[in-house]
């Protein structure tokens, strides 16, 4: 096997680093700040939904140090004992701010909701306070939601993708994650200022209840996603599919290869993405035109593509059953060539 050893991921890489890593201080920024004037506000009219946005603030700001952590052990380079790089890592961070927003915001505002609703009253304090707090924070989770939606649509753009599809394929999710977030933050701000206002109209406290109620659906919605998203990411999702593409056409074009006859992908980190090939060699090469090959066939998958980062290349007999039998085996059913890499 020939193996091709990638340089770390190039400027555009460490540009987008320092992009999420803005878009994580900002968002930091703006919570923390957001989170001890709801907390003052939440004591001072007693409001469920008040209580329950304090609980959803307070969240978000772990999230984001939580984020920055991730952001900051994943960027290691590879060592002895983990040759393809710490990149996974942002993953599991990101995956425990999922978890996160669900056990400190979504079950808070659950408990909160349910205990309002069944008791049938709440604090008839003045609600000017929480209604003050609750327009400042409109102002500042729209900065912060600002900030990472320019980053989330420069990626999309710069991948050539609609918002929803780069989204689903990403590999980066920390913007994301703050997108998300802040979504839901401006969400649950309308539905404070909601359940405050009804319960001040009607002088029924169920309002209130309700809207808190609601802030807990909506966060578990997020935490579900992010959870969806980074468990794809951890198990291990192939490369973005036109990149595959493009790899498997200029292994085929090379005037040394017969037949791709396997390509495997994996997304080992952001921007980061190892290639595995199986390949038919010409009959008449020597071992050292196939090594030959091998170094240049990994050079310029590499300069076509940034994000490849390590490139394995095996030369195969195409008509061996054992290995035909198992390639058939990982899709499920014979593919085309075109399709599946199989010979």
């Amino acid at each position: 096997m020939a193996e091709q050893r990638a340089d770390r991921p190039g400027e555009h890489a460490g540009g987008a680093e320092n992009e999420s890593l803005l878009t994580v201080l900002l968002a930091l920024a703006a919570n923390l700040g957001i989170a001890i004037a709801k907390i003052v506000a939440a004591v001072a009219t007693g409001s469920a939904s008040m209580a329950a946005e304090a609980a959803h603030s307070i969240a978000d700001t772990f999230n984001e140090v939580l984020l920055m952590v991730g952001l900051r052990r994943s960027g290691r380079p590879a060592d002895r004992r983990h040759p393809l790089g710490y990149g996974k890592e942002r993953y599991i961070w990101t995956l425990l701010v999922a978890v996160a927003i669900f056990g400190m915001g979504a079950l808070f505002a659950f408990y909160q909701g349910f205990q309002t609703l069944v008791r049938h009253h709440g604090n008839e304090a003045d609600p000017l306070v929480g209604y003050c707090v609750l327009a400042v924070s409109l102002v500042l989770e729209a900065i912060s939601w600002r900030q990472a939606l320019r980053q989330v649509r420069a990626a999309a753009r710069a991948e050539d993708l609609p918002l929803t599809a780069y989204i689903r394929r990403t590999d980066e999710p920390t913007a994301i994650s703050v997108l998300l977030e802040d979504s839901a933050a401006l969400i649950g701000l309308l539905l404070a200022f909601a359940g405050l206002g009804l319960h001040q109209l009607t002088g029924s406290a169920a309002w209130d209840g309700a809207g808190s109620v609601l802030i807990g659906v909506l966060l578990t919605a997020v935490a579900l996603v992010l959870g969806r998203i980074n468990l794809n990411l951890l198990i291990g999702s192939q490369a973005d599919p036109r990149v595959v593409a493009d790899v498997r056409a200029r292994l085929a074009a090379a005037p040394e290869v017969e037949w791709v006859v396997d390509l495997v992908t994996m997304t080992v980190g952001a921007d980061r993405v190892l290639v595995c090939a199986r390949l038919d060699f010409r009959d008449a090469l020597t071992a050292g035109d196939v090594e030959r090959a091998c170094v240049r066939m990994g050079r310029e998958l590499r300069e076509a593509h940034d994000e490849i980062d390590e490139i394995f290349l095996e030369p195969v007999p195409r008509d061996d059953p054992e290995l035909r039998e198992r390639v058939i085996a990982r899709y499920g059913r014979p593919l085309p060539p075109e399709q599946s890499g199989t010979g």
